[in-house]
């Protein structure tokens, strides 16, 4: 069944993927070399890992909740959608902070309990506006299948999971399979380079069975496609999916579907402050504008509002006057 006919009644974005906190701080690309980061990559390390790159921070970081497909439902729900994350916290004051984060942007959590610390992400922000990340899973790491169950997709119109989930072989699969039982869409965004690299099996049979929906961005696209140009990367993902998208960053996205490319030009003028989140509000756009109808043009054109408002911050929070003016450009593209 085509993506537009399921989408018709239901309207609830549900994110699945690791409860974070992110921790972001500027430094210079020696900074980066020093703490072992990849350039616009991840890693997974341990807390102490991070605590000990943030004692040699030039300044004081900011913190702000996290994820990937948390940034996604949060700018789904900022937007006035229906969205629900799913996900695990610890106790104590950072998993309350991240979950009364979560109900102050509309956010529905269904957050399981861990006596582990909620996870978190170190962000390194680069003069360049690159974004490198160190990792943290705690608590999000012991998600298990058996907490993944059909029920919390009941309403779901579109299941959106993040990529890094491929790391975990049975969660993954456990969320694919219930949100296709639970008669939901499945968006998959394959979230860094390394995770598609590390992970090559196991993602085409992902988007063979379950996806619908394909996001990915130019690095990752080059990775699994092999493809280093834009046409042929985005024939390329649409391979075996209802829907692909290849964000380009300033040169704007690609989207396929049925055969059909849509080019979407970027918004604003290119220039950014931090990328933390920009592919995660991209997809915040899309698909709230998959379930409200929109055709893709527009369905692009409210990602790259919103994948612009957040480069224009540091963090994955777009402030309230961004907000504003998305609202504005939704108001002025009406049908």
């Amino acid at each position: 069944m085509s993506s537009e006919k399921r989408t018709d009644k239901r309207k609830t974005i549900v994110g699945v993927g690791s409860a974070l906190v992110d921790i972001l701080t500027h430094e210079d690309d020696a900074f980066l070399s020093e703490a072992g980061a990849v350039k616009g990559g991840m890693v997974y390390v341990d807390k102490e890992h991070i605590e000990q790159a943030l004692a040699r921070a030039s300044g004081q970081p900011a913190v702000v909740p996290g994820g990937s497909a948390c940034n996604t439902v949060v700018g789904v729900g900022r937007l006035g959608g229906k969205a629900r994350f799913v996900g695990k916290r610890g106790n104590g004051k950072m998993g309350d902070f991240f979950e009364n984060s979560l109900r102050s942007n509309n956010v529905d959590p269904r957050l399981f309990r861990s006596t582990v610390s909620t996870g978190r992400v170190l962000s390194i922000i680069t003069p360049d506006a690159q974004r490198s990340m160190f990792t943290f899973l705690g608590a999000a790491a012991e998600t298990r299948p058996e907490d993944i169950r059909e029920d919390l997709f009941s309403d779901a119109a579109i299941v959106h999971i993040e990529g890094y989930l491929l790391f975990n072989p049975r969660l993954i699969l456990a969320a694919l399979t219930a949100a296709k039982s639970a008669g939901a869409l499945v968006s998959l965004d394959l979230a860094s380079f390394n995770v598609v690299e590390e992970s090559r099996s196991l993602l085409a049979e992902a988007v063979k069975e379950y996806v619908d929906i394909l996001i990915a961005n130019e690095d990752e696209a080059r990775v699994y496609t092999g493809e280093t140009e834009a046409l042929p990367a985005i024939r390329a993902l649409s391979r075996g999916v209802d829907i692909a998208v290849l964000k380009r960053g300033s040169q704007g996205s690609l989207i396929s579907r049925d055969g059909r490319i849509v080019t979407v030009p970027a918004e604003g003028d290119g220039r950014a402050i931090d990328t933390t989140g920009a592919g995660d509000l991209w997809a915040s756009g899309f698909l709230f504008g998959l379930t409200e109808g929109y055709p893709l043009e527009k369905c692009g054109a409210v990602g790259s509002a919103c994948g612009y408002e957040v480069c224009q911050t540091v963090g994955a929070s777009i402030p309230e006057d961004g907000w504003q003016r998305i609202r504005r450009l939704l108001e002025k593209t009406a049908n």
